[in-house]
């Protein structure tokens, strides 16, 4: 009879919850009103473990929903270069060639990943020959400043070169020492794509080489030249870039250069031609080597880590 029935699921219904109160003490399974938060994998996995416990079966594969296959547009935050380069060129190939497409491309291109650094430099050693770092600043993809202070060199300044570095007596006041400035720097460069205009000098300051594909010198960029109406061979100044591209004016007057002001200059001539520089990266990238065999006798303590371990073994040693 239906009341017979309501009664044997009553009852059913009743083992389940204790069931799954007991899963919930024991960690196996997230507390109530928390499982819409699952992934689908995970949840998956929860209900697999649940009617195991229980002494059901699991529940079919093919009656769980599974979530729409999209491609991302956007890449991983440990993408590599590589990858973004080849990423760009996808783009290009799959667009129609509008206008929106490209100025959207650098969003998709996961932005964080660029910062744009410039150097001031000062004379100390014999003469004052020697270039020193005494300002550095990093801005991020929009221009924002994420870092900007004075350093104090590692040898006394012999000549503040103030006409083009804007460095005086008074800033090295509040400087902080070369080893400590380069730390910070560096932490804030790793794993980014650094723009730079002749940015080889930066990185002789900063005592530090950046990998090369990972680097985008915009005083070598043929593009950038060939835009200017400039000789793709000559050397460009950052000054006339600025001048001929953005109709802007830097380096100017008598307090000596901006660092926060070219760097952000070297960023806007970046994005300028962001999406053909990448595609020209991408297209000039060797082919990856193929994957490495799997050794049998390689080490397999990775298999110890329990995503290897069965579910019911799992259940049974709690």
């Amino acid at each position: 009879s239906p009341q017979g029935r309501s009664k044997k699921k009553s009852r059913k219904h009743q083992r389940f919850m204790e069931r799954r109160a007991l899963l919930e003490q024991k960690g196996l399974l997230s507390p109530r009103g928390r499982l819409g938060s699952r992934t689908p994998e995970a949840g998956l996995e929860a209900l697999t473990a649940l009617a195991k416990a229980n002494g059901t079966a699991a529940p079919c594969c093919d009656k769980v929903p599974k979530p729409k296959r999209v491609v991302s547009a956007s890449l991983s935050p440990s993408a590599s270069p590589d990858s973004i380069a080849r990423h760009h060129s996808v783009l290009l190939s799959q667009g129609n060639g509008s206008s929106k497409r490209v100025r959207t491309s650098s969003l998709v291109l996961r932005p964080g990943k660029y910062v744009a650094i410039d150097c001031e430099m000062v004379g100390t050693g014999p003469q004052g020959r020697l270039s020193e770092l005494a300002r550095c600043s990093v801005v991020n993809y929009e221009g924002d400043v994420i870092y900007d202070k004075y350093v104090q060199p590692e040898l006394p300044i012999v000549d503040y070169r103030t006409r083009w570095s804007g460095i005086t007596k008074q800033h090295m006041k509040n400087a902080i020492p070369f080893k400590a400035a380069q730390a910070e720097i560096l932490k804030i460069l790793k794993d980014k794509i650094v723009v730079g205009h002749a940015i080889h000098n930066d990185f002789q300051a900063l005592k530090y080489f950046h990998p090369k594909d990972r680097t985008r010198d915009t005083s070598q960029i043929p593009v950038l030249k060939k835009r200017a109406g400039l000789p793709v061979r000559a050397n460009v100044s950052l000054k006339n870039l600025a001048r001929h591209l953005l109709h802007k004016k830097i380096q100017v007057g008598c307090k000596g250069h901006s660092s926060v002001e070219d760097a952000q200059t070297a960023m806007e001539l970046y994005r300028l031609v962001e999406v053909q520089w990448e595609k020209e990266l991408a297209h000039s990238l060797p082919p990856r080597p193929p994957s490495p065999i799997t050794d049998p006798t390689a080490d397999s303590s990775q298999y110890l880590d329990d995503q290897y371990w069965p579910t019911d073994l799992m259940a049974s040693g709690l």
